[in-house]
């Protein structure tokens, strides 16, 4: 399909073609309403039902609504209209879910990135995606990010206004509760193009410059929300305890479709915290428990988790990272519910393992559901290969985003003709149907010209039964470029030795031995609620030993 055959919405180019999406909708897989227009029908269906239990307390639909309208009028009184993008730095809660709403109904584009980035990766998030307002906290931990964004105005020519949360109101800024006060002055909620653009979904900036994606409105309340649908149990409405930022790709599903799309509830903490999550489940009763493997690991080392009851979930949703067959049977065992692994990245792939899976599949991804995204494997000239080959994963469907922002050399390396998008995950499909997830193209150490899988070491180690969460990243050498450096938080002191005799036992090749160690407390995670791989780099390359 040419540039000029191609679907657009706006200033953004769609990369599939309007007649896979047309058929997407036809088959039942998108609701063809925009994520304002959905909430509004939760709310006009059960007005007085939870929509947010943060740490402000309890917020009901009706009560979410009339925050968003306020918002939404108070934006538009700022100027900000139909397609213009809205950047939002906020924490977990209330207000997160206010102004994904208000820009909705504004038929705006959000762009939401995690509290805790940095000032250089928030000035190049404004700037290419061209923002006209920015959302943000006063301050976060002793960063002022409102005073900040707002000095780097003149070098942003399309940013008009920075709105501010918090208790004192930085100069030039617009205070977040002057615009939730004034009113909704005759507002009318905009009904964009379901097709449209929605919400720009960041990466996480872990290896390079974070990348924009740009989801349409069916492609977060239909996609994303059959990936959604495939762990719930039974009808019950979910209540979900998301970990992870709501800002990030996985807290996408926030909003969008616990939400608009779902009409459950949402248990938020502005920041993880073990202790306040188990205090949160104790009180709240969430069915659903969302974050990465390190996070559960946590919960379960907490010393308050013995008084703690589990009894209300029906999953623990983890995603972010590999998940290990030890996390999984531990958290199984402590929980009494399924943990299911969730395979999945912003740039438009999705897959997870099933509630009823044995637990032999459980570190699989799971089997892909059409209904989500359709899954292939292909080698380096892009053709399909045989189930039980490793190749490139790539993906297509309901789930699949319009394309990159300000990025057309992204497009042009990741979007294949008809819409599919190119992971760069490695992987197979076994003969049962079930995606396994390998590694990636580009996340390998090269020791001498030979190339090492961190992923299939930190499999190995999680068995040893001193570590509970690892991760191996490189560290420079100047004979062999780079070695393999394991960076481990273990409830004792183990040596490299301790670490090699056990790769040995299981079967590991020496040749891809770590020759490098790291003992930590805890790995640091990431404003996305990732492993910071970038920070453990800087940390071994000045810490690791050798012994």
């Amino acid at each position: 399909m040419t540039t000029a055959e191609q679907p657009r919405t706006g200033r953004y180019a769609d990369l599939v073609p309007a007649s896979v999406r047309r058929s997407w909708s036809a088959a039942g897989n998108y609701p063809d309403r925009d994520l304002y227009t959905l909430f509004s029908e939760q709310c006009a269906a059960a007005p007085g039902r939870p929509a947010v239990i943060d740490a402000d307390g309890e917020v009901s639909y009706l009560e979410l609504d009339e925050m968003a309208r306020g918002l939404a009028a108070g934006l538009a009184g700022l100027g900000v209209g139909p397609g213009d993008v809205v950047a939002v730095q906020l924490p977990n809660g209330r207000l997160a879910c206010v102004t994904d709403l208000a820009i909705a109904a504004l038929g705006a584009v959000a762009l939401p990135y995690p509290a805790g980035r940095g000032q250089r990766e928030a000035a190049s998030l404004l700037a290419r995606s061209e923002a006209v307002a920015v959302i943000t906290v006063t301050e976060y931990g002793d960063f002022p990010c409102a005073e900040r964004i707002r000095a780097l105005a003149t070098e942003l020519p399309t940013l008009r206004a920075v709105v501010a949360v918090g208790t004192e109101t930085p100069r030039g800024c617009v205070p977040m509760h002057a615009l939730l006060a004034g009113g909704t002055h005759g507002f009318r909620p905009a009904q964009p193009d379901p097709d449209g653009p929605a919400r720009i979904l960041v990466t996480s900036g872990s290896e390079a410059e974070p990348k924009m994606v740009l989801y349409s409105h069916n492609a977060l309340a239909g996609g994303r929300g059959a990936m959604m649908a495939g762990l719930r149990r039974d009808s019950t409405p979910m209540r979900n305890l998301f970990l992870v930022p709501l800002a990030s790709a996985f807290g996408s599903s926030g909003t969008a479709v616990t939400l608009a799309a779902f009409g459950g509830t949402l248990l938020l903490q502005p920041r993880f915290d073990a202790g306040t999550t188990l205090e949160l489940i104790h009180r709240a009763r969430p069915t659903h428990l969302l974050g990465v493997p390190t996070m559960l690991r946590m919960v379960l080392d907490h010393p308050d988790f013995a008084g703690t009851d589990t009894s209300s979930l029906h999953a623990v949703v983890l995603g972010g990272s590999v998940l290990d067959e030890p996390t999984v049977r531990r958290g199984r065992n402590a929980l009494g519910c399924p943990v299911i692994n969730l395979y999945g990245s912003a740039d438009g792939v999705s897959c997870h393992t099933a509630l009823d899976d044995p637990p032999p599949r459980a570190t699989t991804a799971g089997q892909p559901n059409p209904a989500v995204a359709e899954v292939r494997i292909v080698d380096t000239e892009l053709r399909e290969v045989p189930r039980g080959e490793i190749g490139e994963i790539v993906a297509r469907g309901p789930m699949t985003p319009l394309c990159y922002v300000a990025a057309p050399e992204l497009d042009q390396r990741y979007r294949i003709d008809g819409g599919w998008v190119r992971t760069g995950d490695l992987g197979l499909i076994d003969a049962e149907g079930y995606l396994l997830v390998v590694g990636r193209l580009k996340d390998v150490v090269i020791r001498g010209g030979m190339n090492l899988s961190p992923a299939e070491v930190e499999a190995m180690l999680i068995t040893h039964p001193a570590i509970t969460d690892v991760a191996c990243v490189p560290v420079s050498d100047p004979v062999l470029g780079e070695r393999l450096c394991a960076c481990v938080a273990s409830t004792g002191s183990p040596t490299l030795a301790d670490l090699t005799d056990h790769l040995g036992r299981a079967g590991l090749e020496q040749r891809k031995f770590p020759e490098k160690l790291l003992l930590l407390p805890a790995l640091p995670l990431g404003a996305a609620g990732k492993v910071d791989r970038r920070a453990l780099r800087a940390e071994a390359e000045l810490r690791a030993t050798d012994r």
